[in-house]
Order: structure tokens, then C-alpha cells, then sequence
């Protein structure tokens, strides 16, 4: 069988940024496979019986263009000479997870012949991921406060991004807060591309991680088979 090819759908650039420096490290060594990462602009909200409004369109919001998302690329997977499928990637934030999955998996059956498709939540943000493994934060922020860090607990609903503001940065959450959305946006792509390259994908302590890197190394082995 041909390799995989696996679109990967995120919510925002910072992601974006992570995703583009973590999977060279976790496609298995030897495969083939191909990716494309595609970025949007925040969560947004899951649509109704699978609807999307032009206000979504416009907005280029994630779970708000989901349905018609998944949908083109069935349309793709079915002319392609690869096998393909789509990883949706999305953090948490306080949402139950439990319900949240069921949701997903509600508006994946409402698609007509949608690709394979797998849904990875980051608990509670992206930021987790980076926040599994101090000794890369440590690298890149060489005066970054440990105590504040080892008060982290692994995929804990805690304000995660704050938190690794509170570590990293002069000022802290409070400082980036007052300066608004695109600062926050700025620092959070600025952590991604200083921190993700140093990530030891083999010792990561996030749960949510762990889960991501063993999906994405199946999906590649799998397609060989």
C-alpha cells in the first residue's frame, strides 16, 4: 500500500508553528509518508447539523468550517493515489472531554464519505505540549522561573498558557493581557518556535502529547502494511 498522506488541521498559527518543528521528529523513520499542516484563526464553535454560515467562511474559524472541511478532503482522498486522512487538532480549553470527543464524532457521521479522520485534543492548550518537558523550556529560556513551573501538573485545566507566560516572560500573563489578543497571539508563536525544537519527544510528560506522537506514528507505520 502507498504511504499516507495526513492533513493536519489546528486552530491557530502558534500551532501551526509547533506542529511544523514536532513532526519531522514523530513521522517514523523510513516512511515516506507526506503532511501539509493547515492553520486557522481560533476554535470557533461546532455548527449545527453540520451547517457552516458565510460569517464562518469569512472567519476561517476551525470547528466552525469542520464539516465542510473534512468533506472537501473526502472529496480529495477519493481522486488521490495516496490514502489520506485528516488529524484534527484542537486544545480543550474547560470543555468536557468526554463530550467534546462525542460531538466531533457526532459531525464526523453526519459527512458523506468523509476521509479517515482523528481527533487529538491539547489539555488544556497547545501549551501543554511545551509544558511537557521543562528542560526545553529551560533551553530556550535559559532565566525562566522553575519554581512556577513545577507547579504545573500535566494536562491540569489551569490557565496553561498563562502559566508558561508566568515562567517565561517579563511581566508575566498580566503584562501580555494588557497588551491584547495579538500580543498573546506574538508570545504564544514566539514559545512554540523557541521551545519546540528543543522537545524530546521520547520523555514528554503530557499526556495529551503522548497520545498525538503514537496517533502519528501509526497512521504512517499503518499505511505501509
Amino acid at each position: 500500500m502507498s504511504n499516507m498522506f495526513v492533513n493536519f488541521l489546528i486552530e491557530d498559527a502558534s500551532g501551526k508553528k509547533m506542529l511544523d518543528l514536532l513532526l519531522p521528529k514523530l513521522v517514523p523513520p523510513g516512511s515516506d509518508g507526506m503532511y501539509k499542516v493547515y492553520s486557522y484563526r481560533g476554535i470557533g464553535h461546532l455548527p449545527a447539523k453540520g451547517t457552516v454560515s458565510v460569517d464562518a467562511v469569512k472567519s476561517r474559524t476551525l470547528l466552525d468550517n469542520l464539516p465542510k472541511l473534512i468533506g472537501g478532503f473526502g472529496k480529495v482522498a477519493a481522486r488521490s493515489r495516496f490514502p489520506m486522512s485528516v488529524v484534527v487538532v484542537c486544545d480543550l480549553d474547560k470543555k468536557d472531554k468526554g463530550a467534546f470527543l462525542k460531538e466531533l464524532q457526532v459531525l464526523l457521521s453526519s459527512i458523506a464519505s468523509p476521509p479517515l479522520t482523528k481527533f487529538c485534543l491539547a489539555i488544556e492548550e497547545g501549551e501543554a505540549w511545551l509544558l511537557g518537558d521543562f528542560m526545553a523550556i529551560k533551553t530556550a529560556f535559559p532565566h525562566c522561573k522553575m519554581d512556577v513551573l513545577r507547579k504545573y501538573k500535566n494536562d491540569s485545566i489551569c490557565d496553561t498558557w498563562e502559566l508558561l507566560a508566568d515562567a517565561v516572560e517579563p511581566g508575566g500573563s498580566t503584562a501580555l493581557r494588557g497588551g491584547g489578543y495579538q500580543v498573546i497571539g506574538a508570545a504564544k508563536c514566539k514559545w512554540a518556535e523557541m521551545i519546540t525544537p528543543h522537545l524530546d519527544v521520547n520523555v514528554n510528560k503530557s499526556p495529551s502529547f503522548r497520545f498525538f506522537a503514537t496517533m502519528v506514528g501509526q497512521l504512517f507505520l499503518n499505511a505501509k502494511e
